[in-house]
């Protein structure tokens, strides 16, 4: 059996190091030092509420991703400094009726990793249906389709832990805006195989007062001890709790073991407990950054007493403060540096796993057709009410990978038949906020200009700020990011000068999620089918 085992293991290490996409070096941003130190955030794009396992020598992160899909990211690292994006667990999103559609803030939610038995696992919840796990038994391969494992409302940040005794237990935490209650956390008995909950749950930590918002446990035991990590204090300001007992139901002491301090790293909390083959410590949590979402950072773990003292403890008093600079965790061996995939050539069959949609997919939506070197999205047509893009599930986007950034596109746009009414492509900043490129065509030929809407979710209006006519379909978009969030647009119809347009706007983030930018091109419904824009690339640079 071990020698299956192992192989396995060899099997997954050969294949993690294959498939990433085709740039895992960023121009952007940069956690590895070179010289044997990191910098945080490890990982400075939207990869919120983080949860990780090792799995032999290879480390497999993922996080939440509420309505966006592909869902679920299979993230690999070597280190725990130098992330790639390898694959997604869900490529549906269930019910999906329900999620055909975006759902802002809604859909994952917290999710949680395991490696069991020779299979991996995610239980994720979705707080207004309950929990669902994904499984596989190659974390690169196809993951099975989700299944319910706990019908409820408003049951989030589900942990299952495979005590040694051969008994399973489920930890979840509770979101008030389902529930009608939050900081508690409650663990159920589970059948063996982790798949079926067995009991109504036991409250086992009530946080109101001191540790309001208590949520996203995760459980470890070491000595003897089992022990609950988890965040309270809410996401922008609080801290990292763990909990401590020798039964699993408790009593369970608690101890705050990491916070904001001195630090620049608000609210530095909520994510995983790794230990490295050479035994030492270490945890993945998220920062909240506003407009560019959950970023991750790594902090050092050491141990006194059988508590944890998470990031830098200057001063001594038994809780850790996060680190900027550290050094690398120790390995065997030496690891090429690497990120998260940014841009993308459109050279493959599919486009790069950075890109998601904001709705279950249609294979209507695009195509890329071997060999041909471009990503063709289709002008597909809109809901019958739809007046902007919020609700517009066919836009194709990615998560923000650094503080600043220049990102450009190349497309060609052909309305196919003349029938150009109320139809669209472009390049999007997406938010609460939004504001995007639009190349479209008139009784006057093509034209460009600029469109912003202001607070989406709440029924905003877009507005052209301003329009320019074009020579052809076939024109470059660039928009620039700076501090703050502050985008600029611009265009050029031969790739070399670019021509200001518009006004700058400032990045919002979505509804739990940060802001994102991407391609679109859409279609007013009752128009008649036809036209598509070829992107050729797309590419962040500095």
């Amino acid at each position: 059996m071990k020698i299956v085992q192992y192989a396995l293991i060899i099997l997954l290490i050969l294949g993690a190091h294959q498939g990433y996409g085709q740039d895992n070096l960023s121009k952007v941003w940069t956690a590895d030092l070179g010289n044997g130190t990191y910098k945080n955030p490890v990982i400075h794009a939207d990869y919120s509420d983080p949860d990780a396992i090792r799995v032999g020598a290879d480390y497999y992160m993922t996080a939440s991703s509420f309505n966006c899909i592909p869902g679920l990211p299979i993230l690999h690292s070597r280190d725990l400094v130098n992330w790639k994006l390898v694959n997604h667990a869900l490529k549906v999103q269930e019910p999906a009726e329900v999620y055909d559609i975006p759902q802002h803030g809604k859909g994952v939610w917290a999710p949680s990793i395991n490696y069991h038995k020779g299979e991996f696992r995610i239980y994720y919840p979705d707080p207004d249906y309950g929990i669902f796990m994904v499984s596989t038994k190659n974390p690169l391969g196809t993951w099975e389709k989700p299944v319910l494992i706990l019908k409820a409302k408003g049951i989030i940040d589900p942990s299952v832990f495979f005590d040694d005794d051969g008994q399973t237990y489920l930890a979840v935490a509770w979101a008030a805006s389902r529930a009608g209650v939050n900081s508690l956390l409650t663990v159920f008995k589970m059948n063996s195989d982790g798949t079926q909950v067995e009991d109504e749950g036991r409250h086992v930590f009530d946080g109101h007062g001191k540790n309001h918002t208590v949520e996203g446990p995760k459980f470890y035991k070491r000595n003897g001890y089992y022990y609950l990590f988890a965040p309270a204090g809410g996401v922008a300001t609080g801290w990292q709790l763990v909990l401590r007992s020798k039964n699993i139901y408790g009593p369970y002491e608690e101890r705050k073991v990491m916070e904001q301090g001195k630090t620049a790293i608000n609210g530095p909390h909520q994510g995983a407990l790794i230990r490295t083959p050479k035994e030492e410590y270490w945890f993945l949590h998220f920062q909240d950054k506003g407009l560019y979402g959950r970023v991750v950072h790594l902090q050092p773990v050491t141990w006194k007493n059988d508590w944890p003292v998470i990031g830098s403890d200057e001063d001594g008093d038994g809780i850790g403060e996060p680190v900027s600079v550290y050094p690398k965790p120790s390995v065997s061996g030496t690891f090429s540096i690497s990120a998260p995939s940014e841009s993308d050539e459109f050279n493959g069959s599919e486009p790069g796993l950075q890109w998601q949609w904001h709705a279950n997919k249609k294979i209507q939506w695009s195509a890329m057709i071997p060999n041909s070197g471009y990503l063709r999205l289709f002008a597909f047509p809109g809901l019958q009410m739809e007046k902007g893009l919020w609700n517009v599930p066919n836009l194709l986007l990615q998560k923000f990978p650094a503080p600043t950034f220049t990102a450009t596109t190349k497309l060609s746009y052909n309305v196919e038949w003349d029938t150009w009414q109320e139809k669209k492509t472009g390049l999007l900043v997406m938010g609460n906020d939004y504001s995007y490129l639009s190349v479209y065509k008139n009784e006057k030929g093509f034209q460009i200009g600029q469109v912003i809407c202001k607070d989406a979710p709440n029924n905003g209006i877009e507005q052209v700020l301003a329009q320019k006519p074009l020579k052809s379909g076939t024109v470059y978009l660039r928009a620039e990011l700076a501090q703050e969030g502050m985008v600029t647009f611009s265009y050029s119809e031969d790739g070399q000068l670019y021509h200001k347009i518009g006004e700058t706007f400032k990045a919002q983030p979505d509804k739990w999620i940060g802001a994102k930018i991407g391609i679109f091109c859409t279609s007013g419904s009752g128009v008649r089918t036809g036209g598509y824009a070829d992107f050729d690339y797309f590419r962040i640079t500095r």
